[in-house]
């Protein structure tokens, strides 16, 4: 097997196709998420990958430009809205460490006074969106205008039907949000933000999009149209708390494997990147008891193996 170690960007396309081949072989791709009808009814071995490089540039494999449910995915796009907004204070609610528990759990909370452990489990991302609700009055709004913006496809959009479905069977996110309200670390009523933010992880997109609207962190918080949104610090910090908490509990073992700021969805996508070289996106409905797309997190070690591309 040949390693490529100085992977240029002529490079991506065949890279892409290779590791597509070897997921066609693989077997064993796990099950969809089965709590939500619209995820349930994916193809397991469906399966979609991209890299897009920091001038805007995309390549893809399989089915990358099929839109899917990108679920947690979107909570990287606003923890760094709600970052460029009020800066440092946001980290006085919610921490920056691995939670070590399941991402709807309500163990942690009553010892730690309200205080999600990390942006990314359901709590932490409840806290960061009622945030970013109340600095611009519609949070869910503001993130798909983004999304549209970095991504170029005007399209994008949330999926009322699978909102509806997360709200039917909301409840721990629910008392989730009701227990951190009893400290005060919850401004908005709760169920306008449990709207929010179920209309948030509803939102569907391709891996092409997804991977163009990641570029920012490849880019040092640069947004694609040359605007800054986030400082230099501050996108390192959003890369950061990727590679340590965005895999859900699994995150030592996406980055021992992997070896890059990553955030998973239960609708089978992952997120990546690789500051100053590329984003990825891979999707593959079929996930691992931890919520973790099987196929998704072989490609993406797959990758980094093949271009010696990795923060280490």
């Amino acid at each position: 097997m040949v390693i490529m170690t100085t992977t240029s960007s002529a490079d991506f396309q065949p890279v892409l196709e290779r590791i597509a081949e070897e997921m066609e072989r693989t077997p064993g791709r796990g099950r969809p998420a089965d709590y939500i009808p619209a995820l349930a009814a994916r193809d397991p071995r469906s399966f979609g990958m991209a890299v897009a490089e920091p001038d805007g540039t995309v390549y893809g494999v399989g089915e990358w430009r099929e839109p899917f449910s990108t679920q947690s995915i979107t909570k990287v796009f606003t923890l760094a809205l709600d970052l460029a907004r009020e800066g440092d204070e946001l980290w006085e609610h919610v921490g920056r460490e691995p939670s070590g528990n399941p991402f709807n759990s309500l163990v942690q909370l009553e010892y730690e006074q309200g205080i999600p452990r990390n942006p990314f489990i359901n709590a932490g991302a409840l806290v960061v969106t009622d945030r970013l609700h109340t600095r611009t009055g519609d949070a869910a709004g503001e993130l798909l205008a983004f999304l549209r913006a970095e991504s170029g496809n005007p399209g994008l959009d949330f999926d009322e039907d699978v909102a509806a479905s997360e709200s039917a069977h909301g409840d721990r996110n629910a008392a989730l949000a009701h227990f951190m309200a009893s400290y005060g670390n919850v401004d908005n009523d709760v169920p306008v933000l449990l709207d929010q933010y179920f209309r948030q992880c509803s939102l569907t997109a391709s891996c092409a999009d997804l991977a163009l609207a990641t570029g920012f962190l490849a880019r040092h918080g640069v947004r694609a149209d040359g605007g800054r949104l986030l400082t230099r610090s501050q996108a390192k910090q959003v890369n950061a708390v990727m590679l340590t908490c965005g895999t859900y509990d699994a995150a030592g073992e996406f980055a021992y494997r992997v070896g890059l700021p990553g955030k998973s969805g239960v609708g089978g996508g992952i997120i990546a990147v690789v500051p100053g070289r590329c984003t990825l996106c891979v999707w593959s409905p079929g996930l691992d008891e931890r919520g973790n797309s099987v196929a998704g997190v072989a490609a993406l070690d797959r990758f980094t193996t093949l271009t010696g591309l990795s923060v280490f």
